[in-house]
């Protein structure tokens, strides 16, 4: 680390950019073995090989740098939900398939690497009003993503003809609460446990008609 160059050229610069991601790779391993509360900075610098200084500039602080990657791993989760819902074949797909095409989705990209799907849903919990703010956030657009779905559901008579949206922002606390309940079993569930788990809580909540 005594060997990092004292300035960069610029927020396109290679060595940042490699910077950013070995540090992200280190709270990922750290955060999500270790856990939050038991890594400071000294720790993630030292796995990623980078002068504390560096983890300050790019991130701001440890909680920047958990704030990131929660952001990095929930994005991927909403992206691979957006892909299932915009599929060729999705508009001959009633909404009990179109739930469970969007968990599955979901769940699989949220808990393909387990140290991720506990920083997502279990460490990132009670650190600060930051971290809080920053995750409310993040559930006021799920249920704004939701909200459309269900709202498309009753134009095509598939639910109940009523203003989702309490419902839709219930679901989604508790969508947060069964992730971080699996991720902190000692048993890894099976990801088509956990999707069928969300979708059979999100039809029962929309009052879903039969097909």
């Amino acid at each position: 680390m005594d060997n990092w160059p004292a300035q960069r050229t610029g927020p396109g610069d290679m060595l940042r950019n490699q910077a950013r991601e070995r540090l992200l790779d280190a709270a990922r391993e750290l955060f999500g073995v270790v856990g939050y509360a038991e890594t400071n900075e000294m720790a993630l610098c030292e796995a990623a090989g980078v002068p504390a200084d560096v983890l300050r500039q790019e991130f701001g602080s440890r909680e920047g740098l958990l704030i990131a990657l929660h952001n990095r791993v929930t994005t991927s989760g909403l992206r691979a939900a957006e892909r299932a819902l915009h599929a060729d074949d999705i508009s001959k797909c009633g909404t009990a398939e179109r739930v469970q095409r969007l968990f599955n989705a979901y769940v699989e990209a949220v808990t393909r690497d387990p140290r991720e799907a506990r920083v997502t849903f279990v460490e990132v919990l009670g650190v600060s009003a930051t971290v809080d703010e920053h995750c409310k956030l993040w559930r006021a657009l799920w249920t704004e993503f939701l909200t459309g779905e269900a709202e498309r559901a009753v134009d095509r008579g598939e639910a109940e003809d009523r203003d989702h949206r309490v419902d839709v922002m219930v679901m989604v606390g508790t969508v947060h609460e069964l992730m971080a309940h699996h991720s902190r079993r000692p048993r890894r569930a099976r990801p088509g446990e956990v999707s069928g788990e969300l979708t059979q809580l999100a039809l029962t909540m929309l009052g879903q008609r039969g097909e």
